[in-house]
């Protein structure tokens, strides 16, 4: 059994069907890429999971548990944390207190291993951001302020993470040093679904990738198979899209 399954998942915006009968699994200890041209469903996907949008028809399913009808607070609660694709930090606290405002939200519903201030300075480190920990989020550059939302919703020790777009802003460099912190993550036995537009990166740690095209799964297979699929370059390549 997956960590995360969605099945038969479809959604409507009026006369608009935006995802049709999406069937998705994600493993733990595992990258799953979600990928797909701009409208393709990615992230009203990543709402339905999140439970910020409702369905028409389907079910998800997250650590062997039915979570359909649940709120998205619960699910926070039972392992789910995300990061979304329009950046968002507390800009007037600094990068420690960020995380550490998460962490402290933690301890308060679930029995704490540690205290708050033991858990931030865990994922500044994880992250690297221990040497501008007391900058304020702010005044960082994007590629830094991304790697306080995603500490942000480390420390609420999540089973499955769902990051939306991570490598948006990111400069090269900075998008080679969050591929190896992501494939270090899925080692320690995180499971993560990645929705991102940087092909390279996604190629580069994703071991299963999943195409959405006009809200329905296209294709779905490792790396090598996706990118050899013509479909897939059709998809992203082809006349319809111009």
């Amino acid at each position: 059994m997956s960590l995360l399954e969605a099945r038969g998942v479809t959604v409507r915006f009026g006369g608009h069907i935006a995802v049709k009968q999406v069937d998705l699994d994600v493993d733990a200890g595992r990258i799953t890429g979600l990928i797909g041209p701009n409208g393709a469903g990615k992230t009203t996907l990543f709402n339905v999971i999140t439970g910020l949008q409702d369905t028409v028809e389907g079910s998800v399913s997250f650590d062997g548990r039915e979570i359909s009808r649940l709120a998205p607070h619960k699910r926070a609660r039972l392992g789910m944390a995300r990061t979304f694709q329009r950046l968002e930090v507390f800009g007037s606290l600094t990068a420690r207190e960020n995380i550490l405002a998460a962490a402290e939200f933690r301890n308060r519903y679930a029995s704490a291993r540690m205290s708050a201030a033991e858990m931030a300075d865990i994922v500044l480190e994880i992250v690297g951001l221990r040497s501008v920990a007391s900058e304020r989020a702010d005044s960082l550059p994007t590629g830094q302020a991304r790697l306080i939302e995603l500490g942000r919703a480390l420390a609420s020790e999540p089973k499955l993470l769902l990051l939306d777009e991570p490598a948006s802003g990111l400069s090269e460099v900075e998008t080679d040093q969050l591929a190896n912190l992501l494939v270090r993550l899925a080692e320690a036995g995180l499971g993560i679904l990645l929705v991102e537009h940087d092909m390279p990166l996604v190629m580069r740690v994703c071991q299963v990738i999943a195409v959405l095209d006009f809200g329905s799964i296209l294709a779905q297979g490792p790396p090598e198979q996706i990118r050899q699929n013509p479909q897939v370059l059709e998809a992203y390549l082809g006349s319809h899209r111009h």
